[in-house]
């Protein structure tokens, strides 16, 4: 089974071609530059330079979130449209879990995760048992302080993996103590092979179906409702204002 990867959930960019249990080919960038443009030609060129068509694939793998809105949002648009053109079934796996993955060999709690700005991070709790990754808190957006508190009560050591993790390594510390470990550089990017093998243990979905996971609104979304709760607020002022005369 031949299955096609797509990471364009953050900053980096990842594509990976795996062909049974086979890695064929794997593809990362990690620079500020527009997924939209690129991530095509990636794709073309991972599958031209391993001998693979399009109509050779037999499924999509995508990370569906959390990370960027927009990056969220170009990499799934791509899963679904290749996709339904090529009449295959699409999975999606969290882009937390494929970077927890990376902490395979870790011994005690793994907790990827992802700057979401304002003090807040995108980040879940893993483990690694059997040999599966394993969810033991489900992914969500939190305050960085407020998620360090929750986790110095575990009493496990504790992994942080991503490329955002030393930003938080201080706030971990004051609360965590020796227990802290951040992953090395090497180790604190999403694989989109992981993101593949993860995939292939995932329910197939239908094209049209599938959803991403943002977590939370995009700002303009945030923005669009709160202008619409105000018009509903004064609307409704207005009326009270209308019944007082009556």
């Amino acid at each position: 089974m031949k299955v096609l990867g797509i990471d364009t959930s953050n900053m980096p960019l990842g594509i990976a071609l795996v062909d049974g249990d086979v890695v064929k080919g794997e593809f990362i960038t990690n620079v500020k530059k527009d997924h939209s443009s690129r991530a095509m030609p990636a794709i073309e060129l991972l599958l031209r330079r391993c001998d693979v068509a399009p109509k050779d694939l037999d499924l999509i793998v995508v990370a569906k979130g959390p990370g960027s809105y927009t990056g969220v949002r170009i990499g799934v648009t791509i899963a679904k449209t290749l996709a339904w053109s090529l009449g295959i079934p699409i999975a999606g796996v969290s882009s937390l879990e494929v970077l927890a993955a990376n902490g395979r060999y870790f011994p005690g709690v793994i907790v990827p995760l992802f700057d979401a700005r304002r003090g807040q991070i995108y980040t879940g709790l893993y483990r690694y048992e059997g040999g599966a990754l394993r969810c033991l808190e489900e992914d969500r957006i939190v305050a960085a302080d407020e998620w360090a508190r929750w986790l110095s009560k575990q009493e496990e050591d504790v992994l942080f993996i991503g490329a955002d993790a030393p930003l938080y390594r201080d706030l971990f510390r004051s609360h965590l103590g020796e227990r802290v470990h951040v992953a090395p550089p090497s180790l604190a990017l999403p694989r989109p092979s992981e993101l593949v093998m993860l995939g292939k243990q995932k329910e197939r979905e239908n094209a049209h179906l599938f959803v991403p996971n943002y977590l939370r609104l995009a700002e303009a979304e945030v923005k669009w409702l709160a202008k619409q709760k105000g018009e509903q607020n004064d609307g409704d002022q207005c009326s009270i204002s209308a019944n007082d005369h009556s």
